[in-house]
């Protein structure tokens, strides 16, 4: 069957953009705009880049990942020490941590010690679904959080929720325990991904160039970590599609993090994305 649209909620095609493993520097560059959407919400940004609007912060740091960062990464070892200590300044002027973090870290911040470095002065973590919400550890040394704060201030009011309907409205009753996230890590993604990253993306553009028809609208949150927003930025640009056919994808960003609609102006926002893009979708021509 074909379809006019598909809408992708949160989400990442390409598993390469997200492994922090050691020769795969990619999720470092991925991640750096939203480092800088976190350090500037909790104001850790120098006051010239604080008093900026966040968009115009997140175009400036991703000019600098397109070109002077991925060129830096590219070349490794063979950096010259000026240069790297240039490059260092900068990401750590975006992020909001020291410049000897950043050196230490050889210019690539792994996601769980940049959610405990940030506020780590004032002993707290910050987190992974949505980077506005903080939360404590026992141990403020540590090279992770304990816990995403985001998820256990989020995830009890829709479990809740979720309870009283299935047994009050629709009169459903079980004794087996309600599972909020799956307990299916870690991920098999079978023959498909075997001794390799899953890439779904060229999965997508097949799908779009069998079915020029097919419309798709990504929406991602600028405080993810989960499924960071400039994943869904730097997918689109490698999708390959024909010219004819880059009409067809759409992406809309909202201030918020892995489930953009629990804040109310973005709630509104994405309603309203979603709405549009449906009615283009179906449109006659």
């Amino acid at each position: 069957m074909y379809l006019n649209g598909v809408v992708l909620i949160s989400t990442i095609l390409n598993w390469a953009d997200q492994e922090f493993q050691v020769g795969n520097d990619l999720p470092y560059l991925i991640h750096l705009p939203s480092y800088a959407a976190t350090a500037w919400y909790h104001r850790k940004l120098a006051p010239e880049l604080q008093a900026q609007p966040l968009r115009a912060v997140l175009d400036e740091v991703e000019s600098f990942v397109w070109g002077e960062y991925a060129s830096a990464l590219l070349q490794g070892d063979r950096l010259e020490p000026a240069r790297r200590r240039a490059v260092a300044e900068r990401v750590s002027r975006y992020a909001g941590v020291s410049v000897e973090f950043v050196e230490r870290c050889r210019l690539r911040l792994e996601l769980f010690r940049y959610l405990k470095e940030l506020l780590r002065a004032e002993g707290k973590t910050v987190g992974r679904l949505d980077s506005r919400f903080t939360g404590w550890d026992l141990d403020s040394a540590g090279e992770s959080p304990e816990f995403d704060p985001s998820m256990a201030a989020v995830s009890i009011g829709y479990v809740a929720l979720f309870n009283d309907y299935v047994r009050r409205e629709l009169g459903y009753e079980s004794d087996l325990p309600y599972q909020p996230l799956a307990r299916v890590w870690p991920w098999n993604w079978g023959d498909e991904a075997s001794n390799a990253y899953l890439n779904v993306a060229e999965t997508l553009r097949g799908a779009m160039t069998r079915n020029p028809h097919l419309r798709v609208l990504f929406q991602s949150g600028y405080y993810d970590f989960a499924t960071p927003y400039f994943d869904t930025v730097y997918s689109v640009a490698h999708l390959g599609l024909p010219a004819e056919l880059s009409g067809n994808v759409e992406t809309a960003f909202y201030e918020a993090g892995h489930m953009m609609y629990i804040r109310a102006v973005d709630h509104a926002k994405f309603k309203a994305d979603l709405a549009g893009f449906i009615a283009r979708s179906v449109a006659k021509p």
